[in-house]
């Protein structure tokens, strides 16, 4: 159950006496709210607030509330080592933090209250990891250059893994070619005894965004705009810029909407 506790409570008296089996409890008439002090309690019994009866004699008893209707409360009786006994009409009802509210907030695992002991985690680096609604677990730390990665298969729901390093596809043109969105991170290799153009469309490609190309035939290579898109370049003619020559390799990289930047072995 979830602990709710209350800076403002005020305490009680109870209405009528209780045996040590009642399993409900009514305070003085109006006093209920004043007794919870702004806390409300979730139906089906899944909330706890924590009130002694006859608190500092003898007879003091821990109970928790579960549940409130006006002023009448659904009880669990003899907690914190209390024991369940009977009580007299007129008996003090009071708010309280016990020492098992305390050894719960010190020794306690991950549970729905949000009480987490720090002896869960056991070394540097490890993550705290919900593996179900309300359940916490410990994710110990990866190796070093590893990085964490979702996987639902798994109980805590992620892991550590290497990255992958991704093989750089090539994509061989023995014509002109223009390029499209699947070309992004690929090798466009060109290979022709005559020159070969490679063009740069409009509104294929986002900003960051980048292709690189290589001449590996003895014609040459030049890298065009469509029309509408705007290369830059250190090449000869900066914004028609050619590769150098056999095997000379550029990279395209898109700076903007339409705007690209060409940087490589130009002439």
């Amino acid at each position: 159950m979830t602990r709710k506790y209350s800076s403002i409570s005020v305490e009680s008296t109870l209405a009528s006496g209780i045996s040590n089996s009642a399993t409900s409890m009514t305070v003085a008439t109006g006093t209920g709210s004043a007794l919870l002090g702004g806390v409300t309690l979730a139906a089906g019994n899944v909330d706890q607030f924590t009130v002694a009866i006859d608190p500092d004699t003898q007879n003091e008893e821990i109970v928790f509330i579960t549940a409130v209707s006006s002023d009448t409360f659904t009880i669990v009786r003899g907690r914190a080592g209390s024991s369940a006994i009977s009580h007299s009409g007129g008996a003090t009802v009071r708010h309280v933090v016990t020492s098992d509210d305390l050894t719960f907030y010190t020794t306690g695992v991950a549970t729905a209250d949000g009480a987490i002991a720090k002896s869960v985690a056991t070394a540097k680096g490890d993550l705290l990891v919900a593996t179900a609604s309300a359940t916490i677990a410990r994710q110990g730390v990866g190796t070093n250059g590893q990085v964490l990665t979702a996987d639902s298969t798994l109980t805590n729901g992620i892991k550590w893994a290497t990255p992958a390093t991704p093989d750089l596809t090539i994509n061989a043109k023995t014509a002109n070619y223009t390029l499209v969105a699947g070309d992004v991170n690929k090798l466009i290799t060109m290979s022709d005894a005559g020159t070969l153009t490679l063009t740069v469309p409009n509104g294929v490609f986002t900003t960051g965004q980048q292709i690189n190309v290589q001449r590996i035939g003895a014609g040459a290579v030049q890298i065009r705009n469509d029309g509408t898109t705007v290369l830059t370049s250190t090449g000869a003619t900066s914004t028609a810029p050619d590769l150098r020559a056999q095997y000379s390799a550029a990279t395209i990289i898109c700076t903007s909407s339409n705007n690209f930047t060409v940087i490589g072995d130009l002439a």
